[in-house]
């Protein structure tokens, strides 16, 4: 039987999930976000962005291209003026650095159980094969020992 239980893995992971909200890169994201709601002028092309969203949806919907195709450029025009104003990029790197920390919090664990895994079973962390691969690999079959 396993020496933890799902619940108690559970309660480890919100207490990352704690120290994560604490850091300097969720700072970073929480601060920009509060920028990002503060700005008239990023409001307003939001606002406008949705509803140019909301107009294109209908125009694909009736199959009215032409009308698409302009309502489409204008999108791209506002996001791209959106996407130049600082408070948006700093928002959008913070969102970034955020999910750069969960992406290696993920990977840590995920090598960290593989590792543990292979080593648990007499494996090769060197190769990445579980004891179980080793010893089907050297002929060895249960019972035999492992170096």
């Amino acid at each position: 039987m396993g020496k933890f239980t799902k619940e108690q893995i559970v309660e480890k992971a919100k207490e990352i999930a704690k120290m994560m909200a604490e850091t300097e890169e969720v700072d970073f994201f929480k601060r920009a976000e509060a920028q990002i709601n503060e700005s008239a002028t990023v409001k307003g092309y939001i606002e406008e962005i949705k509803s140019l969203q909301k107009q294109a949806v209908n125009l694909e919907h009736w199959g009215k291209t032409e009308a698409l195709k302009k309502v489409e450029k204008e999108l791209a025009e506002l996001n791209e003026k959106l996407e130049t104003i600082p408070v948006v990029q700093e928002f959008q790197s913070s969102q970034v650095e955020v999910n750069d920390l969960l992406q290696l919090i993920a990977h840590t664990i995920s090598n960290g159980v593989t590792d543990e895994i292979i080593k648990s079973t007499g494996g090769d962390l060197l190769t990445g094969e579980t004891g179980a691969q080793v010893a089907t690999k050297t002929g060895c079959s249960t019972g035999c020992e492992t170096k």
